[in-house]
């Protein structure tokens, strides 16, 4: 019986993917009211309602019609993990049974989901457990509001209190993903949606050059991170292989397009890895880039993972590289890894189960 439902999933269009209008449109042909489209749409996206039979203002007949033709592609929690530090780590099963990751980070001043927008990721950044996956598939927009609802529920579980950030840092890259990325941006600050604000929400890349260009271009108002982690081709081209089609003069090109037409800062992300990036004079190319444009570095802890051999720059060598770029004038934090004993720190989201 389990198969039978699962074949009928996939044979159904899930209904998130119909714009308003086209779902006004579609009760029209089917007889309905135009207005039910409105009321459907709200439990879908604003109520986040996971099956028909919790439309409880829509008549039964109704009901069973949308279910007839349509499915809702929910996401469900299929395993969950408490951090020693408080940090929680989910698996969420997609309705083809691909899983991806996603996770709640608690802070004082703020409560954050990290999401996913790829099952697996193609970049094979050398430092990331999800660059040993293979890629399989985008997530669809709603799969990654999904995401930010189930870790919001989780939040007001464990902590009494909602959600304040989304990052999209977790499973894959968001700009090979655009279009749902960005639909699922639009259906989190929406009124009609979650209606929370895009200052609070952050889409990290590892440099699609063309891709910053067009979240400009769209007037994204969502925050842009960019993964840095070296800044010289030769290092960056060693351990991320997409700077030899996205080079450093390619993304500083994009980069200045993007402040010229949004006026925005950009946060550049920097895993410090021993021996490797760590130096004074990695951090003298690293001020020269940080002069670009408005921006501020986050120095990331370098979290360990099976298929690689770095390490974690050692404190001896983190303070002085701190302490040359803030005498300078750069805006430079320290973002100290949370819920590593569970492999949900920076780099560390992968699937092991197959």
């Amino acid at each position: 019986m389990e198969l039978i439902a699962d074949i009928e999933i996939l044979n159904k269009k899930d209904i998130r993917k119909l714009k308003l209008d086209e779902l006004k449109a579609w009760m029209q042909e089917n007889g309905e009211k135009p207005f039910r489209a409105k009321q459907v749409y709200e439990w879908i996206w604003k109520n986040s309602a996971q099956t028909f039979a919790e439309m409880n203002n829509i008549a039964l007949p109704l009901r069973e019609k949308l279910d007839a033709h349509f499915s809702i592609n929910a996401v469900q929690v299929a395993t969950k993990q408490l951090s020693n530090d408080g940090t929680i780590k989910s698996a969420f099963k997609l309705y083809d049974n691909n899983i991806v990751e996603g996770v709640l980070i608690p802070h004082e001043q703020r409560m954050t989901a990290c999401v996913s927008s790829q099952v697996g990721c193609s970049l094979t950044c050398k430092f990331c457990a999800t660059g040993t996956m293979d890629r399989i598939r985008n997530l669809e927009a709603a799969e990654i509001y999904d995401q930010v609802v189930r870790i919001n529920e989780q939040c007001q579980q464990q902590y009494g209190t909602p959600l304040t950030n989304i990052v999209y840092m977790g499973m894959g890259e968001p700009m090979l993903n655009y279009a749902n990325v960005m639909k699922s941006i639009e259906m989190i600050t929406s009124t009609d949606g979650l209606n929370m604000a895009a200052r609070r929400i952050t889409v990290s890349t590892a440099g699609i050059a063309k891709m910053i260009k067009k979240m400009a271009d769209d007037g994204i108002k969502a925050n842009l991170a960019l993964s840095l982690h070296a800044a010289n081709d030769t290092k960056r081209n060693e351990i991320m292989p997409i700077n030899e089609t996205n080079s450093l003069s390619a993304i500083k090109e994009a980069l200045l397009y993007y402040h010229e037409l949004t006026g925005r800062k950009v946060t550049y992300e920097y895993i410090l890895l021993n021996g490797f990036n760590d130096t004074l004079e990695d951090a003298k190319e690293l001020l020269a880039f940080s002069k670009l444009i408005p921006c501020k570095i986050n120095i990331l802890e370098y979290n360990p993972i099976e298929s690689a051999s770095f390490t974690k720059a050692q404190d001896e060598t983190l303070e002085p590289f701190l302490r040359y770029l803030a005498d300078r004038g750069v805006q430079v934090n320290v973002r100290r890894s949370r819920g590593k004993d569970i492999d949900a720190a920076c780099g560390q989201l992968a699937i092991k189960e197959k």
